[in-house]
Order: structure tokens, then sequence, then C-alpha cells
């Protein structure tokens, strides 16, 4: 009987766990539908944006705009944009992995200097570098608890002034694109410089190089203008783009985990069945012995 009740605990566990996976689940999707509103409105904006900064940028001069300054990237800034709460499968562990891969393969001498900073927009990405003792800058973890352009605009203002400063000759980007809520793609780009129109080519983007824009007022001042927005609505469409994936990644995750304790709960049924068939078994075994035995005297 030990054994029934241990299988009867354990099936009232995968329960409350599978009711806690499927509330989970339903909270991730309603969150999901306007993370996508969100992004959907503002990708078109931000790509068109930043394809015409890159066609007027490329027939600029290098001191143009100090944003478009390429140094040789003694200080890298590397920005990490994850979530403050996990239980979304591997979406933290896959946004971490591909910052360690660009750290590692392009910045490896910059790393053994100690000239390699991190900017972890969400707890998870923060507490990972903060753990392995790297340079990690400020602290951005209540940005998802009221994400506007405002909020995120900070940041970004923080990260365009340590660039000006010489603070940071690179400042890379990695996050995660939302696709779908099943696939989510990991991203790496370079937020400053603002990268130009051949540059972008170089790397198989689609660029409006070609494009010849009737400009009013003149280029430079067009330019020097919209540089600094520009910057801002990227990071800005890189962090709605982690919300919307973070919430699809966890959807998935936990419609997985809800079926997994299905399964789990189905196959504790019927070994719970199976024991107490055994148990009674073995019951009515004893009793029958013992009035067999009992008869025969």
């Amino acid at each position: 009987m030990a054994n029934l009740k241990e299988v009867r605990n354990r099936i009232a566990s995968v329960r409350s766990t599978q009711q806690i996976t499927k509330a989970m689940k339903m909270v991730s999707a309603a969150k999901l539908k306007r993370a996508t509103n969100a992004i959907i409105q503002l990708r078109p904006y931000a790509n068109k944006l930043n394809d015409i900064l890159a066609n007027l940028s490329a027939s600029l001069e290098d001191g143009s705009s100090p944003y478009l300054q390429e140094r040789e990237p003694n200080k890298v800034l590397v920005v990490v944009v994850s979530s403050n709460r996990g239980l979304a499968g591997a979406f933290n562990t896959n946004v971490i992995k591909a910052a360690n891969n660009i750290i590692a393969e392009k910045y490896s001498a910059q790393l053994k200097a100690g000239n390699v900073s991190i900017v972890g927009i969400g707890k998870k990405s923060q507490e990972f570098y903060q753990r392995r003792k790297y340079n990690v800058i400020g602290n951005n973890n209540e940005i998802f608890n009221a994400l506007n352009f405002e909020n995120v605009s900070k940041v970004t203002q923080s990260i365009m002034d340590g660039f000006l400063k010489g603070e940071y000759d690179r400042v890379e980007l990695v996050y995660n694109q939302f696709k779908n809520a099943a696939v989510q793609i990991v991203k790496v780009e370079q937020l400053l410089p603002v990268p130009k129109a051949d540059q972008k080519e170089s790397k198989g983007t689609t660029a409006a190089s070609k494009v010849d824009y009737i400009l009013e007022p003149s280029k430079e001042e067009i330019v020097e203008q919209l540089i600094p927005k520009n910057i801002k609505i990227q990071l800005y469409k890189a962090v709605l783009d982690s919300h919307a994936s973070e919430h699809g990644a966890r959807m998935t995750a936990m419609d997985k985990a809800t079926d997994n304790a299905g399964e789990l709960l189905r196959n504790l049924r019927l070994s719970y069945n199976q024991a107490r068939q055994a148990a009674i078994t073995t019951e009515l075994t004893e009793i029958v012995s013992g009035a067999a035995a009992l008869s025969s005297n």
C-alpha cells in the first residue's frame, strides 16, 4: 500500500504541474497577441528608415556624422537582449550562446585585454554575465515592466554617449527576431558605427543603394537628424522582437510541457491500476490460502 500511496502522490503532483503549465500557456498566448501587433506595426517603418539612411550615408564622408566613424574595435560593447523570466525553452540559451560565439570568434583579443563590456537587457543575460565576472554596465531589467520607446531610448542614449566619448569603438546587438510562435531567429547586428549600404550588401542583406531620393533639406542635415533617431528605433525594434519571441517560445514550451504531463499522468494511472490489482490479488490469495488452511484442519 505504500507503493500505491507514492503513486497517488506523484499523480497529484503532476496534475498540479499540468494546471500551472496550462495556465502559463494561456497567459503567454494572450500576451503574444499584443507583442506581435507591436512589432508588426514597427518593423516596416524601422526597416525602411534603416535602408534610407544606409543609402544616404554610403555617399557621405566618414566624418559627416560621429556615428558613422569606423574605428579600430579595441573596445567592444555587446548588447544582449534576453528575458526576465525562464520557462521559455531555449530562448535565453540561444541568444546568450550567440553572444558568446561572436565574442569568442571576433573579439577574443579584446576579451583577453578586458575590453569587452556587456549591456544585458533582461535579467537572464545580465545575471549570466555578472556570474562570469564580465564588465556588465547598468541594470535594465525594468524595461519589460513598462516596455515603450521612451524607456528603451534611455538605454540607447547611454550607449550612443559612450560611443561618442570613445568608451566603445563598436557596439554589437544580439537578440531573437520573431518569426512566429514556434520559430525565433537569433540575429547579430552591428549597432554602432552605423553600417553603410555597401557593408550591408557585403553581408548579403538587401539595401536600397541604387534608389535616387529627392532630398529636402540637404543630405547632410537629414542624416545628422535621423541617424540618432534610427539607432534608437533599431534597438527598440530588437527589444520588441525579443519580447514577442519570448512569449512565443514560452507558449510553445508550456504547450509541450502540458502534453508531456498528460502523457506522464496516463503512465502513472496505468502503474497505479497495476499496483492496485496486484495488491488485491495478493489479498485474495492470502484469504483463499487462509480459508484452505482452516478447512483442512
